[in-house]
């Protein structure tokens, strides 16, 4: 299939019929623009990928849709890039250094320090619960959950996987019960979360209640595993290569000085991997056209908003390095923010600066739920309709603990991947300032530098991103750390 047929299948808003894509829509409803829920509370789909990259979205038509009927966060990134630690906060709102999660295994990391560090209590789920809503998490959940464990405290509906990178022949959770899948296109795990998604929407449309949806996809992260009628779909496509590919910063940090060049057999690998992660993304855009076009067939796509965006980027060939994440360039934790909904001016785009801490927050909000005071983040309301935020922060704190390579971990990098020591960091619109445990630091002018090929050394960090880092990396409460953001 060329890959231009491709797209215009995926712009009418659909995968083909099969049972995992279509069971639980109503062929028969009508658009409308119900509520929805009798108590006139909106409705939240919120749909997160992994590893997504911001170099994907261009491929994904319905994501494309999605930005122009809404709004866009430019300057949104996420606090950590690596999936557990990011996950976690978008569940807490709070940093890492506050829910104890940096790293997806170990006494740091991973579903057991999440439970460990009382995190399932501050989920914004439990909130949302509280306010009347009907919860449902379906996918990806945390690394190191089972199909085994419990169903957690907050979330009517659970059909969550613990090894679903593959895409194929995994076990859900389905609300306490396990049940395998096999490797039938129709067991395809994006087609088979957009079928349960499409259920859970019509369901609760019939209920009258509020929902919140989260449908966590494991693509595009590795092995970038395409939906069978996607295979080879993005064969013919290029690497959009960056000022930054294959190239070095000038005075790079310890840990990438002396990178070489990239090798032939290198960047083959590179252009595979990207290809067969636009083929993944070509599924998940499916899903979001499903949810969009169950909603309208429910009545409820008025007083429903849908959000859209991923746990962390990923670079692959950029600075030198072979596929990873967990740096604190743009490649690696700018990702996408894009929302649509009641009240969100359409074809939009926000530049005010947000984070993944801000998600729950925001959630709990949109439901009237109480907003925990143990979050470090702000609602995001304001910003999503058009009114300037209150209280809106300026920069954004960013946290790793490395290197990270436990064994098992399918996010281990070696050191051509990147796996950078530990380091916290403060992200502006304009400007990118890294300080290491060892006390290096980097310090780039991302206005005149936007691909942070430039660094400009210690000397060159203002005073006021050095206090702002102290303060952020020590912040507890909203209050506080909106305060040291404020630069």
């Amino acid at each position: 299939m060329a890959f231009a047929t491709v797209l215009a299948c995926c712009t009418t808003g659909g995968a083909p019929t099969t049972k995992a894509a279509t069971s639980g829509s109503d062929s028969g409803s009508t658009s409308g623009s119900g509520l929805g829920s009798t108590s006139g509370k909106p409705n939240v789909v919120f749909v997160l990928t992994d590893d997504l990259s911001m170099n994907l979205i261009s491929h994904m038509p319905q994501v494309q849709a999605l930005q122009k009927a809404g709004t866009t966060m430019s300057n949104y990134r996420v606090v950590d890039s690596l999936c557990c630690p990011s996950r976690s906060a978008i569940f807490t709102g709070e940093y890492p250094h506050n829910d104890g999660v940096f790293t997806n295994s170990g006494s740091d990391g991973g579903y057991d320090a999440y439970n460990k560090n009382g995190n399932t209590q501050k989920s914004y789920a439990l909130s949302m619960q509280k306010a009347g809503y009907t919860t449902g998490f379906m996918g990806k959940y945390l690394n190191g959950y089972q199909p085994t464990d419990p169903k957690p405290a907050g979330w009517d509906k659970w059909d969550v996987a613990g090894n679903g990178y593959p895409e194929f022949n995994y076990t859900l959770n389905e609300n306490g019960k396990q049940v395998k899948y096999g490797h039938s296109a129709d067991d395809y795990m994006v087609d088979v979360l957009s079928g349960k998604a499409d259920s859970f929407i019509s369901a609760s449309a019939s209920s009258g209640k509020p929902f919140m949806l989260q449908v966590a996809t494991f693509a595009p992260h590795a092995p970038y595993t395409p939906a069978p009628r996607y295979a080879s779909a993005a064969q013919g496509l290029a690497y959009p290569k960056t000022p930054a590919y294959d190239a070095l910063p000038s005075n790079p940090p310890s840990w990438l000085k002396g990178r070489p060049t990239l090798k032939a057999g290198q960047e083959k690998k590179l252009l595979n991997g990207y290809r067969k992660r636009v083929e993944a993304d070509l599924a998940v855009n499916d899903l979001i056209g499903n949810v969009r076009k169950t909603l309208q067939a429910e009545g409820i796509a008025d007083n429903t908003y849908i959000v859209f965006s991923s746990d962390n980027g990923y670079h692959m060939g950029e600075y030198r390095l072979t596929a990873g994440k967990q740096t604190a360039f743009d490649t690696d934790i700018h990702v996408p923010m894009i929302v649509s909904g009641p009240g969100v001016p359409a074809d939009r785009t926000v530049t005010q600066p947000m984070s993944n801490v801000d998600l729950a927050p925001t959630f709990e909000s949109l439901a009237g739920a109480t907003v925990p005071s143990t979050v470090d983040g702000v609602s995001m309301v304001d910003a999503w309709h058009g009114k300037p935020p209150a209280d809106a922060p300026q920069a954004v704190l960013i946290e790793h603990h490395g290197p990270d390579n436990t064994p098992g971990d399918p996010d281990r990098q070696g050191k051509r991947a990147a796996d950078p020591p530990s380091y916290e960091a403060v992200r502006t619109p304009d400007a990118l300032y890294v300080r290491y445990a060892s006390g290096e630091e980097e310090f780039y002018d991302t206005t005149k530098d936007p691909y942070e090929l430039h660094n400009l050394g210690s000397k060159a960090v203002p005073a006021s991103l050095r206090t702002a880092l102290a303060a952020l990396e020590k912040c507890k409460g909203a209050a506080a750390c909106q305060a040291a953001a404020r630069v």
